[in-house]
């Protein structure tokens, strides 16, 4: 829940019991700090779970642009709630604003940054973004595509380094207007 503080005593347990678990010594020289430094690590990369993205995009401008905004290539980091191994990518966020108002282009950012910094699925944060800015900004379409590399993939099971996963919400005119819809795909790809 937004504004909830992570249990770093918790977390320093459970590591230090994981090592414990794998075979390792917890006070080896090189682990005896690894559990703090990873509840130091977890409430940094999970910070969305404190934060309200809705939020970011509170603060609004008249600008009566009713044409496509794109931010293209928004390094995105996050982490599978699978398996808690990192998966990493850009995603490509593009509105349609209605009525005058736009947003800061950095609060479409922002938003993404909130909902990766939590426990995930690809498909999931996909849809939340999409989801936020549409029922936030009211605009007349919204498309986010997702390409991320899954690190479950790679160093474990399958072992496909390379292999990315594509995922995508359309809301609004980008749903119904095939024209819409092959534009911003278009300038994404482009």
């Amino acid at each position: 829940m937004p504004g909830q503080n992570i249990d770093t005593d918790k977390i320093k347990q459970a590591v230090t019991m994981m090592l414990e678990a794998i075979g390792e010594n917890p006070e080896r020289e090189g682990l005896v700090d690894t559990p703090a430094r990873v509840a130091r690590m977890y409430q940094e990369i999970f910070e969305g779970l404190r934060e309200t993205p809705q939020d970011f995009l509170k603060v609004s401008f008249t600008e009566y642009h009713d044409e496509l905004v794109l931010v293209k290539d928004i390094p995105l980091y996050s982490m599978c709630e699978h398996h808690l191994l990192p998966f990493y990518g850009k995603a490509h966020v593009a509105y349609i604003p209605r009525g005058g108002k736009v947003v800061g282009i950095s609060k479409l950012a922002r938003v993404t940054e909130s909902f990766a910094h939590r426990p995930q699925l690809q498909e999931r944060l996909t849809s939340q973004i999409a989801d936020c800015i549409n029922e936030t900004l009211h605009p007349y379409g919204v498309a986010v595509v997702i390409q991320a590399e899954h690190m479950c993939m790679t160093m474990r099971g399958v072992r496909k380094p390379g292999a990315l996963t594509v995922t995508s919400a359309v809301r609004g005119i980008f749903e119904t207007s095939q024209a819409s819809r092959a534009e911003v795909f278009s300038l994404i790809n482009g």
